[in-house]
């Protein structure tokens, strides 16, 4: 099955690493023409160089963003729908600092949001305008199968992703008869930088060494191993694509197995 995107344009959150990285490359490599959005400039200027561009209408290009930062990260992307629209948007942020419910406070579950589901929000809300005129549109939302089931050191993630998800539910149905798919991944395992540093955390906590923790990890995943990103850039660009028009409002786990739930 051939995934073509040629003529399409993304926006994706999240992509100097990891999964928004493995996101970003392979739309690039089905044609579409990738705006990044991440922290590091340095980052982002050599990874939109190395992104694939088979057809002359490919032109990708990068925004620096600090989605901690809601009141300036709100002027930035205004500014670039103000001349940019988009056809699929991966919404995808960096993910709050581990902890549980009672380490927590009231402040930080209102930062939490902030990064989390505001920007999710307000970047969809500039960005579908687009898609519904035009009758066609992807909005992707990268969350976690804690929100289906809670991981207690990940308190932050569990509660507002978990609204994400809901949201995302409801929107699809508002805008289904338009020709615009909502969709959210729910996140397993995956070898990216973030987990290494969820780890090192654990370990620290647990005194034990982090490949003790990547190793009680892998053993609760049937497939016995984790994720590799580029796997789950695949899964993103069949969502993004016209393969899968009647994909709408779903919650997809891409976990090698470890949900246990149905």
């Amino acid at each position: 099955m051939n995934i073509n995107l040629q003529g399409r344009k993304a926006l994706v959150g999240g992509s100097s690493r990891g999964i928004g990285l493995a996101i970003a490359q392979q739309l690039a490599e089905s044609g579409a023409s990738v705006t990044l959005m991440a922290r590091s400039e340095d980052k982002l200027k050599q990874i939109t160089k190395s992104l694939h561009a088979t057809y002359p209408s490919q032109k990708h290009q990068y925004l620096v963003v600090d989605f901690t930062d809601f009141s300036r990260y709100s002027e930035v992307i205004k500014r670039y729908f103000s001349k940019n629209t988009v056809d699929i948007l991966v919404n995808n942020t960096q993910g709050p600092k581990a902890g549980t419910p009672l380490e927590k406070s009231v402040e930080d579950y209102q930062e939490a949001f902030d990064v989390l589901f505001k920007s999710v929000v307000f970047t969809t809300q500039l960005a579908i305008g687009r898609m519904r005129s035009q009758q066609w549109g992807r909005i992707i939302n990268v969350a976690s199968v804690s929100v289906k089931e809670p991981l207690s050191y990940l308190v932050l993630s569990n509660s507002i992703r978990a609204a994400v998800v809901a949201w995302a539910k409801s929107l699809a149905t508002e805008v289904g008869p338009d020709g615009v798919t909502v969709n959210s991944i729910l996140t397993g395992y995956f070898d990216t930088e973030r987990l290494g540093e969820l780890n090192q955390k654990k370990a620290e906590q647990q005194q034990i060494k982090p490949e003790e923790v990547r190793s009680h990890m892998t053993g609760q995943v049937p497939l016995r191993r984790l994720g590799i990103p580029k796997e789950y850039g695949f899964l993103a660009a069949f969502l993004a694509s016209d393969k899968a028009g009647y994909i709408t409002g779903s919650n997809i786990p891409i976990d090698g197995g470890l949900l246990r739930s149905l």
